[in-house]
């Protein structure tokens, strides 16, 4: 997941009033996914 996935995520879960989690999960998975890239 990149941030940019995040950012859409985010996004569509405000509009929801959805699960504030959620949110920072994702921003988590793609904060993870960034480092592993740039290991590469």
């Amino acid at each position: 997941m990149t941030k940019e996935d995040a950012r859409r995520i985010q996004s569509a879960v405000d509009r929801k009033d959805g699960d504030e989690g959620f949110k920072s999960r994702a921003m988590r998975a793609a904060a993870k996914n960034e480092e592993e890239e740039e290991e590469e």
